[in-house]
């Protein structure tokens, strides 16, 4: 009995000290909530593109999770309104830079339906040379992982290991056709080892 008395104080301790922190910090989370369209003006699509693709990697160099989150929602909204509003733009309408800032609003979130929903524009992208097949492979294979389906590609990681992989002794002919390096190569960058079975 006496345990348990023990527990319980020192569990509502614990519950106290954390929303304490939480109250104290509360101006550093963000709920970032649903996607809404945002106003955006058709004529200022290139400008503000590149706003997307220098906060998107403003915010990765940081390493910042808190603003991570903000951001990537911001630039998601951003994206998604010029799409839906100016349409898919293309090489003959924006930089490069301002295409991969594009694919970034729509990689660079938590929420697969957007992904799903505007794929098929990615994929004509590609098809146009607007996009490189590699960005394929990585939306591909995100939106497989975020299914809980097999990835074909092998380019997501999760919890420092390789997501499940669909036909493994074949990955790299299925890497060469995207442009991509060996499977290999790829993971020794995150110190994992490659076993085809």
């Amino acid at each position: 009995m006496k345990k348990t008395k023990v527990f319980i104080t020192i569990f509502i301790a614990l519950l106290l000290i954390v929303s304490i922190f939480l109250f104290l910090n509360r101006d550093k989370f963000a709920y970032v909530g649903s996607v809404d369209y945002v106003e955006v003006d058709c004529n200022r699509k290139s400008q503000i593109l590149s706003e997307v693709y220098t906060s998107d990697q403003k915010i990765r160099r940081e390493n910042n999770l808190i603003k991570y989150a903000k951001e990537d929602h911001r630039n998601q909204e951003l994206v998604i309104s010029i799409i839906e509003k100016c349409g898919m733009p293309t090489l003959n309408e924006v930089t490069q830079e301002q295409m991969n800032a594009i694919w970034i609003g729509l990689q660079h979130n938590t929420d697969n339906k957007y992904r799903i929903k505007y794929f098929p524009l990615i994929e004509k992208a590609v098809k146009n040379g607007d996009l490189s097949k590699e960005q394929y492979a990585l939306m591909k294979d995100r939106m497989l992982m975020d299914e809980g389906k097999p990835q074909i590609f092998g380019t997501q990681i999760k919890n420092g290991k390789l997501y499940n992989l669909e036909s493994p002794e074949t990955v790299n002919k299925r890497r060469q056709e995207m442009g991509l390096e060996p499977i290999e190569d790829y993971l020794k960058r995150f110190d994992i080892s490659f076993y085809a079975n």
